[in-house]
């Protein structure tokens, strides 16, 4: 007898939770995706250089990805509402700290651990933790989708947002006014209160230590290739993100094109994530990510190789869109079917810290390479040869939870 549920047994997705959800992954993505146009306007008022700027970005990557474990674990046992209202006084420090910072000391410690810390208990891993445990496995993947779809959406919104923000009161209050925003993620987060003891799928948990289920999957070969791709996917749009507006100017192309490129690329990673969160619910998630990374160094190659123009940036960018995160449903889906959603978010992060430890070197080695090659192409083609990588190591990845006989159905 087939054991797949008929459609009409399936819940509906719990809208209000994903709709919170959404805004909030909006308004913590927005900001640091707009890290970018932030650059040549702080460095021109303070005399710091791009090595500068792209080690305080490397360290707000690194430190995303170092806390997002710590805070993924913390939303699990005491709340996410909790971590969610900590974000918005964290996020917003760091944003003020890096608008009125003296030195690159303080700018490192604002921009950087702050605003980093501050992400990381406000993403994408907390909140799509809260999916989980309130949506049915077989619609996991679309509410990841939707809610990867939202972050993009940030992108989106802040890309021209800020810079018009910039144009019209100049960086620092610019980021005074992201500060602000902040504080509306603890009122959006009330409908995503509770741990991973409550919401619709908590009696499918499988009961473990943080200890246990660190050891379970860390001894995972699925789960460990998982983390090693991930790497690739921090790597790629973090150096995009932080230094496409520079290099876009550097090869004469106006800047307009910039704010143009990185609305496109959120505007269709709407789409991108959604396509994604679909695909994974009636495909292989694994293949899916395998064509992702191997679609990411095509496109790269192809705008590396051919004339470069504002249309050909246009294009880049919408085929970049498509792929940005399209990453995010398929990998953390494949963490939920592992290991289910009792330690989510801590599982969840630590994939994710894979992530940013690949953000951290995309974000630094393009500041640090231009300043040694005066050119950002090293490490264009670093991360054409990374997304080849990535894709042979997803591919033997296996879509199936891991054994555990104390879960065996009776016979």
């Amino acid at each position: 007898m087939s054991e797949t549920r008929p459609s009409a047994a399936i819940p509906p997705l719990p809208w209000l939770i994903i709709i919170a959800g959404s805004l909030i992954a909006l308004l913590s993505f927005g900001p640091r995706s707009a890290m970018g146009f932030f650059q040549l306007p702080m460095l021109a008022d303070t005399g710091w250089d791009r090595t500068t700027f792209g080690l305080a970005m490397a360290i707000q990557n690194l430190f995303w990805g170092l806390g997002q474990p710590f805070f993924g674990a913390v939303a699990d046992k005491f709340g996410t509402w909790k971590v969610l209202a900590l974000s918005a006084f964290v996020y917003s420090g760091g944003l003020f700290i890096m608008s009125v910072a003296p030195s690159p000391g303080w700018f490192y410690i604002g921009g950087g651990v702050l605003v980093g810390l501050g992400i990381a208990s406000a993403s994408f891993g907390i909140v799509l933790a809260a999916f989980a445990r309130n949506v049915a496995p077989e619609r996991r993947s679309m509410a990841f989708g939707i809610g990867t779809a939202a972050g993009s959406a940030g992108m989106f919104v802040f890309a021209p947002l800020s810079q018009g923000l910039i144009d019209a009161y100049g960086w620092q209050e610019a980021l005074l006014w992201m500060a602000a925003m902040m504080f509306i993620i603890p009122f959006l987060a009330i409908p995503l209160r509770g741990n991973s003891s409550s919401g619709s799928q908590s009696a499918l948990q499988y009961k473990q230590s943080i200890g246990e289920a660190l050891r379970e999957a860390l001894g995972h070969k699925s789960y460990l290739l998982l983390v090693s791709g991930f790497f690739v996917c921090g790597f790629q749009v973090a150096f995009i993100t932080a230094h496409f507006p520079a290099y876009l100017r550097d090869i004469g192309i106006e800047s307009s094109f910039a704010v143009l490129s990185l609305a496109l690329i959120g505007f269709f990673n709407i789409i991108g994530s959604l396509a994604s969160g679909y695909i994974g619910q009636r495909y292989s998630k694994p293949m899916a990510l395998v064509w992702i990374y191997i679609c990411r160094s095509i496109a790269v190659t192809a705008f590396l190789l051919l004339p470069q123009t504002g249309t050909s940036v246009v294009i880049f960018a919408i085929v970049m869109g498509l792929l940005w995160l399209s990453t995010v449903p398929p990998t953390n889906a494949l963490v939920a079917i592992m290991f289910g959603t009792g330690h989510l978010g801590m599982l969840g992060g630590l994939v994710f810290f894979s992530h940013q430890v690949g953000s951290f070197l995309g974000v630094w080695l393009g500041g640090y390479l231009y300043d040694i090659f005066g050119t950002y192409n090293p490490v264009w083609w670093l991360g054409v040869a990374l997304g080849l990588f990535a894709a042979i190591v997803h591919w033997p990845i296996r879509e199936q939870a891991v054994k555990r006989p104390e879960l065996a159905p009776a016979e």
